[in-house]
């Protein structure tokens, strides 16, 4: 590994108590990708579990980092104790001088010691980690057409941030798995950020199962992002609750808890979903990271 003072740059690890370390990596993100992460200072701030590895100049600027964070997922029904990788980013002028591979090996050698099981990362470019043992795993998104009964259900109440950040924040720290195939089952900074993002998500409280659905509508087709809480209601049940009459479904998740089927359709987005670890071989039908945990 390349020492921290090679390019005249200090190294730090685990930097996100200095205020002036986070600030810098929250520059980094809003230069390089026009996203700010800074939302999450009204939330509580970065997810505590986050491991960033960075380099800075003199100045105190952030010019790389690559960060790892827990990120614990089921498959198949089995916890696995996995870590996700995100904030990867390199200044221009910092570029071609190996300092993104070195925090690369740096994160990946952090999580091995750590003995995660899995990891997982979304990119535009997958050659550039399957030296590092990363394969794609396709996405499929789930598609049919919406029950045929609905049950009585009141109607779902609004929700918005960051006036509801708290509720929320509370259904994101008790939630099942939206699927017992595969899916998150604790991330919380990510739905939130996520939902700052795309002002077209929205979110929805269905009181009698006090779950949180996060959803959108596209024309004629409800396409489901995520359900929060202690138990998942059936997908009758979130169309009545949610009051629309959509054509069709899709879901951006696996459909096992929903006691409704869709076909596996081949989900085709800008990134794509790459996994490390043996544990990955025992997904052997089609998956989808839900959108509201996407990094």
């Amino acid at each position: 590994m390349a020492e921290p003072g090679d390019h005249g740059l200090s190294f730090r690890q685990d930097y996100f108590g200095d205020p002036a370390g986070w600030t810098a990596l929250v520059d980094l993100l809003q230069d390089i990708f026009s996203i700010d992460v800074s939302l999450l200072d009204q939330f509580g701030g970065p997810d505590p579990s986050s491991m960033p590895f960075g380099y800075f100049n003199d100045a105190g600027v952030c010019v790389a980092n690559f960060s790892a964070f827990s990120m614990p997922v089921v498959i198949n029904g089995r916890p696995v104790k996995a870590a996700g990788f995100q904030s990867g980013a390199v200044r221009p002028e910092w570029r071609g001088r190996g300092l993104y591979r070195d925090l690369m090996r740096r994160a990946f050698a952090w999580t091995d010691a750590q003995r995660f099981e899995l990891g997982l990362l979304l990119t535009e470019k997958p050659a550039l980690y399957e030296p590092y043992g990363f394969r794609t795993i396709a996405q499929h998104c789930f598609v049919g057409e919406p029950p045929s009964v609905l049950p009585e259900q009141p109607p779902a109440a609004t929700l918005a941030l960051p006036g509801d950040g708290e509720a929320i924040k509370s259904l994101l720290l008790r939630r099942t798995p939206v699927s017992q195939r595969f899916a998150v089952t604790k991330q919380m900074e990510m739905f939130l950020l996520n939902t700052c993002f795309d002002p077209d998500i929205r979110l929805s409280r269905l009181a009698k199962e006090d779950v949180v659905v996060a959803w959108k509508l596209d024309g004629s087709c409800l396409r489901l992002l995520d359900v929060v809480g202690q138990s998942i209601p059936s997908l009758a049940s979130i169309i009545a609750g949610l009051r629309v009459a959509p054509d069709r479904i899709a879901t951006c998740f696996p459909t096992d808890l929903l006691d409704w089927t869709g076909a596996a359709t081949l989900y085709q987005g800008y990134t794509v979903l790459m996994m490390r670890g043996a544990v990955a071989d025992d997904i052997t039908e089609p998956v989808m990271l839900s959108p509201m945990t996407e990094f």
